[in-house]
């Protein structure tokens, strides 16, 4: 999903909080070695001490936690330029009442975009049984970000960027996608679909 640029604000700031600043840098940086950068969240009875014992708000922490929860978001994401070609895929998996497929890759000089989409018969399933959210995974050579998603009706489309490009060969690659319900949570409902390529 695109970001939206960060705008600095400014005003001023307190040159005495500098060392204090580099500090938080360097326990938000071991805070992700120590945690696997997974450290899920803390629970409430920690946050309400510690806005006790330090005179801090609730929500301010339940903020300052959440993004430290979330921090792949915010991983500089590759902007694709000069479109090369399209890699014909055409393949597709049927799971309960719904198509998963992958119909094509748009390769473009320092990236490459996958279509996704689900297809389903509005009789059998209602759009809140596929309004979630879908991550995908390669391998650990490639990161994927989704680009967009929408659809209405019976169809969904999910656009992924994968950085580095990946290679006009697909052939032995797998397409991994996963569902969650809310973005970069980590947590899956366990759905998951898997596209070889031929």
């Amino acid at each position: 999903m695109k970001k939206l640029p960060f705008e600095r604000p400014r005003e001023h700031y307190e040159e005495n909080i500098f060392s204090i600043d580099e500090r938080i840098c360097e326990l938000i940086q071991k805070r992700k070695e120590l945690s696997g950068n997974n450290p899920g969240f803390p629970p409430i009875e920690y946050i309400q001490g510690w806005a006790q014992k330090y005179g801090l708000y609730e929500d301010l922490l339940n903020a300052l936690f959440g993004t430290l929860r979330a921090d792949e978001q915010f991983r500089p994401q590759v902007e694709p330029s000069v479109f090369q070609r399209y890699i014909p895929v055409l393949k597709s998996v049927v799971k309960g009442h719904s198509l998963y497929s992958v119909t094509f890759i748009r390769q473009y000089e320092n990236a490459s975009v996958v279509n996704f989409n689900i297809d389903w018969d509005e009789a059998e399933d209602s759009l809140g049984d596929h309004h979630h959210f879908w991550e995908l995974y390669i391998n650990e050579d490639y990161h994927c970000t989704m680009e967009f998603g929408g659809g209405s009706g019976e169809h969904l489309n999910n656009n992924f960027i994968v950085s580095p490009r990946l290679p006009d060969d697909v052939s032995g690659l797998q397409l991994i996608f996963r569902e969650s319900e809310e973005p970069f949570s980590g947590q899956t409902t366990g759905v998951e679909i898997v596209i070889d390529l031929d």
